[in-house]
């Protein structure tokens, strides 16, 4: 009988470095793939050339076959430019989680199905139970490093041909098997940042691709404090870089992108009892329960919650989440579902 043959989407990094290695060690037929998704310039991503090199030279050192997908233009379309939409209109996109859905659990399953492949891996830090017949996406063990959280859209479809074999281990547990294989990738630091945008120039990049229109910074009364260059600059909840005076401290509570003006207020004006969620998804069937956690931020702790139709509802008073932040729900550490803030 032959093996299972699985799809590593490798990074460059050391969990999806980790990730085929254990695979291979399990038996599988592995076969390593990079995706390029950036044509332009960047410093802070992942799939540059040097990452590419980096995952073709591990996947020498495994013996497996390594292929580079071009899936620029979709990456260009479906990612970059709704990035950029959402932050004109107001919105704090989380790009991570569109590449998810319609890169890594959308393009790259299409072509896995279609080289015949019968599942497709990826070194996030999470795991895929299976309970009384339906699959669980569950936190990783190494909860400071959980991604659980951006992959709330998957379903039991993507669930029953992924797999996520760095998600029981620790990253320290990661770079010490990396280490002994003697990987280039064992200390490679991991990337943070948006990917295909240098670090540090989100306002750069925004401004040359889009046309940012000035407008007032008022208070919650709507006296003027100052203008800014265009709400791009912005987000619900910021503090840094509001451009008033220094006193109290003030925090940005709204964002009218049609008028172009952002409101300062303090933090109290800022707290909410409840968010609306759209594109609200769920792994399996909704929750029985309505009680629940929520988490709003990516290595934020979970909030205790209620779901209401579309509403999750606080039960402590929580800073306004940013429209097109996630909102992941939890039953303990299984991930419910989860959407966008609206």
């Amino acid at each position: 009988m032959s093996s299972p043959r699985v799809l590593v989407a490798m990074s460059g990094g050391v969990d999806s470095s980790v990730a085929a290695a254990l695979l291979l060690e399990r038996g599988y037929d592995v076969t390593g793939v990079t995706l390029k998704l950036w044509g332009g310039e960047s410093d802070s991503g992942c799939c540059s050339v040097a990452d590419v090199e980096d995952a073709r030279r591990v996947a020498a050192q495994l013996g497996i076959p390594h292929y580079v997908f071009n899936f620029t233009d979709d990456f260009g379309t479906r990612v970059v430019d709704p990035y950029i939409e959402a932050y004109a209109s107001g919105s704090t996109p989380n790009p991570c989680v569109e590449c998810n859905r319609v890169i890594k659990f959308g393009r790259l399953f299409d072509r896995a199905d279609a080289l015949g492949f019968d599942s497709v891996a990826t070194g996030h830090h999470a795991r895929i139970q299976q309970r009384d017949g339906s699959w669980l996406l569950v936190r990783g063990a190494d909860r400071a490093k959980d991604q659980s959280y951006v992959l709330y859209m998957l379903t039991q479809r993507e669930l029953a041909r992924t797999l996520l074999p760095v998600g029981d281990l620790t990253k320290a547990e990661v770079r010490a098997h990396a280490a002994r294989l003697g990987f280039r990738t064992a200390d490679k630091p991991e990337s943070m940042d948006v990917c295909f945008i240098k670090k540090g120039g989100r306002r750069d990049f925004l401004a040359s691709r889009s046309t940012p229109r000035p407008g007032d910074i008022v208070d919650s009364d709507g006296t003027a404090l100052g203008r800014h260059h265009g709400v791009t600059e912005f987000t619900i909840g910021q503090r840094r870089g509001v451009r008033v005076a220094a006193g109290e401290r003030r925090y940005v509570v709204d964002i009218d992108s049609q008028r172009a003006t952002v409101t300062l207020g303090s933090r109290d004006q800022l707290l909410r009892d409840e968010v609306r969620v759209r594109h609200l998804t769920f792994v399996n069937e909704p929750p029985v329960s309505r009680a629940l956690a929520a988490q709003v931020r990516a290595h934020g702790d979970p909030i205790a919650a209620e779901l209401v139709g579309d509403v999750v509802r606080f039960d402590v008073p929580q800073p306004r989440v940013a429209p097109g932040q996630v909102v992941a729900l939890y039953d303990a550490d299984v991930l419910v579902g989860g959407g966008l803030a609206a």
